[in-house]
């Protein structure tokens, strides 16, 4: 599969009109020609460079997935299922007033909090709820504040693009919360494919990456939840594990539950053509847990992988300073996770060999790719 670096021309065709677009923000903030709108990004201006960034970065371009993993982790880490792995924990804060604010086990905001404090980052890249649930990417330096970003809306925020206008900048040590997609995004300007961006992606210290489904929709979302309750009463929501196939919303009169099957309709169709499950290109990758006790017990802490030795050592740190409680992890956990993100590949092949009517054609993905190899043998 050829990789090659394109132009905005392209990157429009390819993933734009072939809606494979995911929102991350990639290509916003490198030039002035792409912006993000109302959960959108669109195309302000024509742009007549061969090679640009934005194609070169978009997660959704044809990309060496097994050529970055070998180059950003240790090989001997690498798993068929769940990417690189050093380790793997059941955490979160022991802070109960950090537990208290944030989407389960507040392992995210400790591991950032720390990583401000110890000089490991200077600025922290978070989402931030903006007007009517639509988030936006937004620095932070104070360690204070990092609490208050805690909350998921399960809309994706154009973290990256908050990344390049930062790294734009110059003289940070930037640290930033990701989706699968951004994750892989960031990865992909780790290689350096274009000189005139090096220097922005040397600033980037720390990537946080947090599990993911899918993402929803923020017009069709909106659209959902406006027949339902005031935008203004929502003050968080939550999808518990698939047996309850709800999605929880958090208001100031009480929980409201929705059956997942009038949320569906709203999941961002790109998600769909997926192949990340745990946000593969991240120092270390955090969810919400799964224990015996039940949901109401494991929503309270994180499944966390670790798979640099960065994110090695930040999370014993934070068990040193005791930041961070752990708890023994389920012998059938990890086997569960694997199979959870084995499934979510095949699902991503399916519907791209469905969709190109060819099974040697799957858009951005590699079809010799390793992992797919293995994937289409056992299909």
């Amino acid at each position: 599969m050829e990789m090659k670096i394109l132009g905005q021309k392209e990157l429009n065709q390819e993933v734009k009109d072939g809606h494979f677009c995911t929102g991350c923000g990639a290509c916003v903030n490198l030039c002035p020609y792409q912006a993000c709108y109302r959960d959108q990004v669109v195309m302000l201006h024509p742009c007549d460079l061969k090679e640009g960034g934005c194609y070169a970065f978009c997660p959704r371009t044809p990309t060496d997935l097994e050529g970055l993993k070998k180059s950003l982790f240790d090989p001997r880490d690498i798993t068929l299922e769940l990417g690189a792995v050093k380790g793997f924990y059941i955490t979160r804060a022991a802070d109960r007033k950090v537990r208290a604010r944030a989407q389960h086990g507040g392992t995210v905001t400790t591991l950032i909090t720390l990583a401000l404090q110890e000089g490991i980052i200077d600025s922290a890249i978070l989402a931030e709820e903006g007007r009517n649930l639509l988030p936006q990417g937004a620095m932070v330096q104070d360690p204070g504040e990092i609490k208050k970003h805690g909350h998921s809306k399960f809309v994706v925020s154009p973290n990256v693009a908050e990344f390049n206008r930062l790294a734009k900048e110059g003289g940070r040590k930037i640290g930033i919360v990701a989706t699968p997609c951004q994750a892989l995004a960031l990865a992909k300007m780790r290689m350096k494919p274009l000189k005139n961006y090096a220097e922005r992606i040397d600033q980037l210290k720390l990537v946080i990456g947090i599990f993911c489904g899918w993402a929803l929709s923020w017009g069709s979302l909106v659209e959902v939840l406006r027949k339902k309750i005031d935008l203004s009463e929502i003050e968080g929501m939550d999808i518990p594990p698939s047996k309850y196939h709800l999605l929880q919303l958090y208001t100031k009169k009480g929980t409201i539950d929705i059956p997942l099957d009038e949320v569906t309709s709203s999941v961002r169709g790109a998600c769909w053509y997926c192949p990340d499950l745990t946000a593969e290109f991240s120092d270390l990758s955090v969810g919400s847990a799964r224990l015996p006790e039940g949901w109401e017990e494991a929503k309270g802490w994180n499944q966390v992988i670790v798979r640099t030795q960065l994110g090695q050592k930040l999370l014993n740190l934070a068990k040193k300073k005791g930041l961070l409680e752990f708890r023994d992890v389920p012998e059938e956990n990890l086997p569960k996770l694997k199979t959870a993100s084995l499934g979510k590949k095949r699902t991503a092949v399916k519907n791209l060999k469905l969709r190109s009517r060819d099974p040697k054609n799957l858009f951005y993905l590699d079809p010799e790719d390793p992992v797919l190899r293995t994937i289409a043998a056992g299909s």
